[in-house]
Order: structure tokens, then C-alpha cells, then sequence
């Protein structure tokens, strides 16, 4: 089966890669999380245009592919919360003068974008409104790449009896990536929804992908994602939030 990084390995990579073990399933848990990581109007824009086009307004944006990725996040959402399986937000918090950007101020010259005052009505770190939390949907804010860093992301799990996370969102070479090698450090199965995930960069997306498949996950298209969820118990999670 053809993958979205096959175009960027060598004969050699790929040889390393199957004589080394990498890249067997590591399977579907039992008790999965929804995990959608930082999607925001600061990483996707406004409106579904050219990257070029929307970086010019919003720095950190990932242009029209964000919004295909939009698309598939709010059906899994749906599924899983048909199912009263956990989702799970995560998005960024910085303070109105940017001190506590610290270490993301030295790679990006624009950092100080993330705090403008915004000509629209909501914010860089406000979660897309197609995809906005449910009253039962839990919202961690972080200010690090991965989402257990500094939160309560792990212990939630733990409350809530999970084994297992899908995760969905942005960058997958960044806030994706840094998630999903926590969640393999904190012995959480892990799968990576392929067209629920997008990036700046076209490489770094593919590439991410490919190492977090070998690695640290099984990578996998939302319909067989779906197809899982649809297998599985609604009364999983006696403990989820409720909605009031």
C-alpha cells in the first residue's frame, strides 16, 4: 500500500527500516481518548486559501490543508462522542505581553504575532468554531509543544480509565509528534489519524509521519478510525464530564 512518505525515502531507508523490525501495529486500545491537538485559528487561518496567502495574516497558519484535515477531526469528534468517548482539545496560553513565550521566541521572528491585537473577533489560540469543544469535551491549555507537558493531560486519562489515544491536529512534525512521544513514554497506545493531522511543511508532515509509524504509533486514514470506534461500547466512561 502506498503511503503519503514513500516519495521521500531512499532504497536505502526503506531497507534500514523492514531489516531493523521498525514499523509493526502496535493495535487499537481498548479505552481510547479523542486527543485534537491545537487546532486554532493562529495554525489554520481564517478560511480555507493558499499557505502564502494565509501566513501573510496569520504566521503560523498551515493554509487550505488545515481546513480538509477540519473536515475529518469533526466527524471522528461526532463518532466519538456518539459513542461517550472522551475528546479532548488542546490549545495554546500566553500572556497578553508575551513573557511566557520564552523558548518559542528564538526560532520565529514573527512570535510576537501570537499576542496582536486581532482585527476579527476571536483570537490566535481559539479553538476553529466547526470543530468547537462540546459542554462534555474537556480543554487543556498548554504553552509547549506536547499537550501532557506542564497539564493535566495524563491524569485525566488515568481518571478516566484510558489506555489508548487518537490523535489528530497541528503541526505533526511539532505539537503532534511531541504528544504522541509522550503518550508512547507514559505507555499510552497511540494512533495517528493520517488525514486528521496537517503541516506548514509538506516534508516535515510526510516525514513525521513515516518516523511516528516506525516508532511510536500506527498511522492510519479516519475511515479505519471510524470503523474502530463504531465497534465499541457507549458505556465505556461512567466518569466522562457531563453535560449540562
Amino acid at each position: 500500500m502506498a503511503r503519503i512518505w514513500d516519495s521521500f525515502l531512499t532504497e536505502r531507508d526503506k531497507a534500514v527500516i523492514a531489516a531493523a523490525g521498525y514499523g509493526a501495529r502496535n493495535g487499537f486500545g481498548q479505552r481510547p481518548a479523542l486527543l485534537v491537538i491545537d487546532v486554532t485559528y493562529g495554525f489554520t487561518g481564517d478560511r480555507p486559501e493558499p499557505i502564502l496567502e494565509s501566513i501573510r495574516r496569520f504566521s503560523n497558519s498551515s493554509g487550505a490543508e488545515s481546513w480538509d484535515a477540519i473536515g475529518v477531526i469533526g466527524r471522528l469528534a461526532e463518532a466519538c462522542r456518539a459513542k461517550r468517548i472522551p475528546v479532548i482539545y488542546s490549545a495554546g496560553e500566553v500572556r497578553p505581553d508575551n513573557w511566557d513565550a520564552c523558548s518559542w521566541s528564538w526560532k520565529n521572528r514573527r512570535s510576537e504575532e501570537a499576542v496582536a491585537p486581532a482585527p476579527q473577533a476571536f483570537g490566535h489560540n481559539d479553538i476553529v468554531a466547526e470543530i468547537a469543544p462540546a459542554e462534555q469535551d474537556i480543554v487543556i491549555r498548554k504553552q509547549k509543544p506536547s499537550a501532557f507537558f506542564g497539564t493535566q493531560l495524563a491524569s485525566y486519562l488515568v481518571y478516566l480509565g484510558c489506555d489508548s489515544v487518537i490523535v489528530t491536529g497541528t503541526t505533526t512534525s511539532g505539537c503532534v509528534r511531541a504528544t504522541v512521544v509522550d503518550a508512547f513514554s507514559f505507555n499510552f497506545r497511540s494512533i495517528v489519524v493520517e488525514d486528521g493531522c496537517f503541516d506548514r511543511s509538506q516534508a516535515s508532515h510526510a516525514v513525521s509521519l513515516f518516523d511516528l509509524d516506525a516508532k511510536y504509533a500506527d498511522v492510519l486514514g479516519s475511515q479505519e478510525v471510524l470503523d474502530y470506534v463504531g465497534t465499541l461500547s457507549d458505556s465505556l466512561f461512567p466518569n466522562l464530564p457531563s453535560a449540562r
